[in-house]
């Protein structure tokens, strides 16, 4: 398994499909999974630390779990078959429940949960950006900064 940071989502056009970008934590390589408008809301909303009037259902959720006192200690994005991608919540107790990436990694960023990806999957669908091609991951990140959660409608949800 590989730490993962979330480099942040964005609209991927033509087909105007959010993407969430999670970038292995000392390599080069970034793992692009296709995600719905309501969990890439979730996800920008976490990364801009902004919290909605009413908790979304990632917030319900972290809330539960504080609640009855779980700890969820990892995420892990752990397979991709027929181009879908598999997570499991990793719950202090050895729970582990199965998921969708982009509910885990909502809220994996909500809890300050880290995040790893098997290395099958990034062998698979990892994407190296080698340290030239830096300058375009920072014109990423200076198009997210200038994103918000609504830009992604609420259509949709994968």
């Amino acid at each position: 398994m590989n730490e993962l940071d979330v480099v942040g989502v964005r609209v991927e056009m033509p087909s105007n499909q959010p993407i969430v970008l999670p970038r292995e934590v000392g390599g080069d390589r970034y793992l692009p999974i296709w995600i719905g408008p309501g969990e890439a809301t979730a996800i920008a909303f976490a990364q801009q630390g902004m919290a909605p009037a009413r908790p979304l259902t990632h917030d319900l959720f972290k809330d539960v779990l504080e609640a009855v006192g779980q700890e969820l200690t990892e995420v892990r994005i752990t397979d991709l078959r027929e181009g879908v991608f598999y997570a499991e919540l990793v719950f202090a107790s050895g729970v582990e429940v199965s998921a969708r990436p982009s509910d885990a990694i909502a809220l994996a960023l909500r809890t300050g949960t880290p995040i790893y990806g098997s290395d099958g999957v990034l062998d698979d669908a990892g994407i190296a950006i080698p340290d030239e091609q830096e300058d375009e991951v920072e014109k990423f990140r200076e198009f997210l900064d200038q994103i918000s959660p609504e830009d992604f409608g609420t259509n949709n949800s994968q």
